[in-house]
């Protein structure tokens, strides 16, 4: 259980790498002030990663990889076959939202683990409405 833990989401994470961002300058108050450990998962990063590289370049993406896989940054949660398949049902019981199958696994981990809250500026955890956002 990582009940004081703050699961960290892919627009958070990119907010806090692109200055150019709309986030940049709130995730980084946030990041500054905020005293919960953090925990993202394996597909957050992937995502994460893709976007970087994608908007900002290789050599940036490379440099957000070296902070996410920093483990004073932030503990990492790989999926189980468990949470695919809790997200699979979520995916297919949602389908007048826009949920990811990212978004579907994030929310199965953070029901898996009692993670309480989110560090995000995705509005699909407030649309699912089982935890609370930072943001």
């Amino acid at each position: 259980m990582l009940k004081d833990y703050i699961l960290v989401d892919t627009s958070a994470w990119y907010a806090l790498f692109d200055e150019d961002d709309k986030h940049h300058e709130r995730a980084n108050i946030f990041y500054d002030h905020n005293l919960s450990p953090f925990v993202t998962i394996n597909f957050i990063i992937d995502e994460t990663l893709t976007l970087v590289k994608k908007r900002l370049g290789h050599r940036q993406a490379v440099e957000a990889g070296k902070d996410l896989c920093n483990k004073e940054l932030s503990s990492l949660v790989t999926i189980t076959a468990e949470d695919e398949a809790t997200a699979w049902r979520i995916f297919q019981r949602y389908d007048d939202k826009g949920f990811s199958f990212t978004d579907c696994t994030t929310f199965a981990v953070m029901e898996r683990l009692k993670i309480p809250s989110v560090f995000t500026f995705d509005d699909h955890f407030k649309q699912y409405g089982k935890f609370k956002c930072l943001t």
